[in-house]
């Protein structure tokens, strides 16, 4: 067998879970399968990283003649057994199996036993909102339909044709929304928030041109969800985080109303609570992002809702996440880099289920972590991952922020004999990416000069001069989002005050804090 199958075997059976695995063997043990089969499924089971030749070692009565089709044969079983094990947990499975029932009894010439099944399919179809296949079965509905069965009620046939013309113009709603948002999401992957003007109209008009007409009170439960999605993303895009965090709470509050759909779409319930903290760290709103968060963290309590590990994964992400942005928030950094500490090696195990953007996004708030605990020889570490990364197309904002913070902390180490060389080198970058703002010509400015100022005096002088340029540059639509990236004011007015980045940060979330209390009394 090719080695991807080979691998695909091997990542197959580490996927399933205890009870998977032990619903696999007992399914197969009950129907006398090749005692070879349960001796592969136990070696690959055991084994932290595929080696034919050692499973051959370790089980002679398997032969190497064998061992390709026993693969082949075993990763179909283990399908075989995961659709039967999660048929009732899994709407989707079950309205299929009622699909192949009523083809089969089609074939057979039992049409009203076909009806029947098609009736049970549409039932469930109808509940869990799956527009696509509710047209399988109107299709296999008008195939009996145009065997005579049923035509003679003219109201059964127009009721066919008109919920296949509904169920049509509801699959091309969500077909036009879910090319708009993989649309969206690839350009933000690619450059993070929208920074020039001519960027802004293009998205700008490219919503204007691709959004479908609707009257969002007739939209079924799976359009809203792709409406709000798209919104999200799209204000998200454009720094607007007060409409973005509008869509965010319709998107949770739809789920609060169809707990039902929770387990049926889990994905898009994390999601949704992950964008919505996402709108309420950039809006601060601390209390309520320590709410979503608790109620995220509670996700492995609603029933039926089971996490296999792309789910841990993601959980794991948005949980730490947004574990390090209630740190960032109150400026407790040294309490933040204990937490960094803690997850670095769940990091690691899930490092190749997050992706390379989620990695960079990690990599980027841990040395902002550390940064911010005055630990910059561990912040310099941290962000050489993310500038010896070899996909820089990927969050191109990232990478030339991290070079940024990159120089800051080199300064801070006192590093002044590589600083001009960086200096160089991220100019060039930053030429490259088409992102060199006055944000970060004045940095690199400043950094220049330091390297050549040596009194207190002349220090304190450019700290404060930067700080005045900066706060200009503070209320500029395409200069603010730099701001995201690294409260470098807070580090310069740390600097002026000869005390920590935390303190500075701190002192202000406070009076943040104290002012939202003021205001929800």
């Amino acid at each position: 067998m090719p080695k991807q199958k080979s691998e695909a075997l091997f990542q197959l059976i580490k996927s399933l879970t205890k009870s998977e695995k032990r619903y696999c063997k007992l399914y197969m043990t009950q129907f006398g399968e090749n005692q070879k089969i349960l001796l592969l499924f136990d070696a690959v089971e055991a084994t932290d990283q595929y080696d034919e030749k050692e499973i051959l070692q370790q089980n002679p009565t398997i032969k190497p003649q064998q061992l390709s089709n026993l693969k082949a044969y075993l990763y179909d079983k283990i399908m075989h057994c995961m659709r039967s094990y999660h048929m009732k947990k899994n709407k989707d499975i079950q309205i299929r199996e009622y699909l192949d029932h009523s083809q089969i009894l089609f074939d057979r010439g039992l049409y009203q036993l076909c009806l029947k099944a098609l009736k049970k399919a549409k039932k469930l179809a109808l509940k869990s909102d799956n527009l696509e296949l509710r047209l399988e079965i109107l299709k296999l509905e008008k195939n009996v339909v145009a065997r005579g069965i049923g035509n003679e009620n003219p109201e059964k046939v127009n009721s066919i044709i008109r919920e296949v013309k509904e169920v049509n113009v509801r699959i091309n709603n969500i077909n036009t929304l879910s090319n708009i948002l993989v649309r969206l999401n690839n350009w933000y992957v690619k450059t993070g928030f929208v920074r020039k003007e001519e960027y802004l109209a293009e998205i700008k008009s490219y919503i204007q041109e691709s959004m479908p007409e609707f009257d969002e009170a007739y939209l079924s439960f799976n359009e809203k969800l792709n409406l709000y999605n798209v919104h999200v993303v799209y204000f998200l895009f454009i720094q607007d985080f007060e409409n973005a965090y509008h869509f965010a709470r319709k998107w949770v509050a739809l789920f609060d109303r169809h707990p039902e759909q929770v387990p049926e779409k889990t994905i898009m319930y994390i999601r949704g609570l992950n964008n919505l903290m996402v709108c309420q760290n950039k809006l601060v709103k601390y209390k309520e992002l320590v709410r979503t968060l608790s109620k995220l963290k509670a996700i492995d309590q609603i029933p039926k809702v089971e996490l296999n590990r792309n789910l841990q994964a993601m959980l794991f992400k948005y949980i730490t996440i947004h574990e390090m942005n209630k740190y960032f928030l109150t400026g407790s950094f040294s309490e933040g880099v204990t937490l960094v500490s803690k997850i670095e090696d769940d990091l690691d195990q899930f490092v190749d289920k997050l992706g390379k953007h989620s990695t960079i996004i990690f990599y980027y708030k841990i040395a902002c972590m550390y940064f911010g605990d005055s630990n910059h020889r561990m912040a310099v570490y941290w962000l050489q991952k993310i500038i010896n990364e070899q996909h820089v197309d990927l969050r191109e904002d990232i990478h030339c922020f991290a070079r940024i913070l990159n120089l800051i902390s080199h300064y801070e180490l006192g590093n002044t004999d590589i600083i001009d060389y960086y200096i160089k080198s991220t100019y060039r970058f930053l030429l490259q990416r088409d992102d060199l703002g006055d944000y970060q010509k004045y940095i690199l400015q400043f950094l220049k000069n330091l390297s050549i100022e040596t009194t207190d005096r002349e220090l304190l002088r450019c700290f404060q001069e930067l700080r005045t340029q900066l706060l200009t540059l503070i209320d500029r639509p395409y200069e603010k989002r730099a701001f995201i990236y690294f409260d470098i004011i807070s580090w310069l007015e740390s600097k002026i005050e000869k005390c920590s980045v935390q303190e500075v940060i701190q002192q202000k979330a406070r009076k943040v804090l104290q002012d939202q209390e003021v205001i929800s009394v």
